[in-house]
């Protein structure tokens, strides 16, 4: 009986891989060649984004993770290649089409001096409006919930500059989030936030995919932030994808020599069974 019943779990856990193997990714960017006027950065570029999970972008500094990501937007624009929304070309979308299914939270965003929190998380909606269509009460419950959603609802009335920055980016999130897209984009969130700073916005962008079914394409700095909250990791050296895939089959000694000229040990952490990177001290 317990033969069978292993057996039986066998199958239904490979039905389940099989599924998700195959499953239609949310974002596919195809052979994709791209920079910045006559300056080439991405070099064949090709990735898939899974669905209602968060995708990391790690590499060096100048790699092409934020040109990724902004070509992915449709902030920039492709040499060469392309970049599907199911099977729509993303740069042949009309800009207000993409940003009804697609949010950007760019790096170091700054609000306008005076600007209240409410006031900035309001901007989210601003794809929804139109000549016939202006604010309505579907839009105000939608601040209030991404303002609840992030915890900043005490705040809705203070300038957003009167806050510390782990404040303000949960404002900048809440703005993403009242856009109520599908996808969401983001750019460093956790740049120049302290460790615990930094914990608490990758814990709510993980709790807002997970019960929201949100997928996420993230671009971090820190290593063992993006080990532990990845769902995919992708790594980038020169404009190229280097590896992607599971963390544990990405994050390897071997991919951070070669990524980031690296010498770490990757150890395991016991309880959430992630994999950490500690560099080895020279003598």
């Amino acid at each position: 009986m317990a033969q069978l019943n292993a057996q039986k779990a066998f199958e239904i856990l490979d039905r389940q891989i099989y599924v998700d193997s195959s499953a239609a990714p949310a974002l596919a960017v195809n052979s994709v060649y791209g920079g910045y006027g006559e300056t080439t950065i991405l070099q064949n570029v090709s990735l898939d984004i899974p669905e209602g999970k968060i995708t990391i972008l790690v590499g060096p500094n100048g790699c092409g993770k934020s040109t990724l990501l902004k070509t992915i937007a449709r902030v920039l624009q492709p040499e060469s290649g392309e970049v599907l929304l199911g099977d729509r070309n993303v740069h042949k979308m009309p800009t207000k089409s993409v940003a009804l299914e697609m949010a950007l939270l760019a790096q170091g965003p700054i609000a306008p001096e005076g600007l209240t929190v409410r006031e900035l998380v309001a901007q989210g909606r601003f794809p929804h409006q139109s000549f016939l269509r202006q604010w309505t009460t579907e839009d105000a419950r939608a601040v209030d919930d991404a303002m609840a959603a992030t915890d900043i609802i005490q705040f809705a009335d203070r300038p957003v500059s009167s806050l510390s920055g782990g404040q303000r980016q949960r404002c900048w999130i809440a703005m993403s989030l009242a856009q109520d897209t599908d996808i969401i984009l983001l750019d460093e969130p956790t740049t120049f936030l302290d460790l615990k700073v930094q914990v608490d916005v990758m814990n709510l962008l993980t709790k807002t995919a997970r019960d929201a079914h949100k997928t996420m394409v993230v671009v971090l700095h820190e290593l063992n932030i993006a080990a532990t909250y990845a769902d995919k990791l992708v790594m980038m050296r020169d404009g190229e994808i280097v590896a992607n895939g599971d963390v544990q089959e990405v994050f390897t000694a071997e991919n951070l020599r070669s990524v980031f000229d690296l010498d770490a040990n990757v150890i395991v952490d016991q309880q959430s069974g992630r994999p950490v990177c500690v560099p080895v001290i020279a003598r």
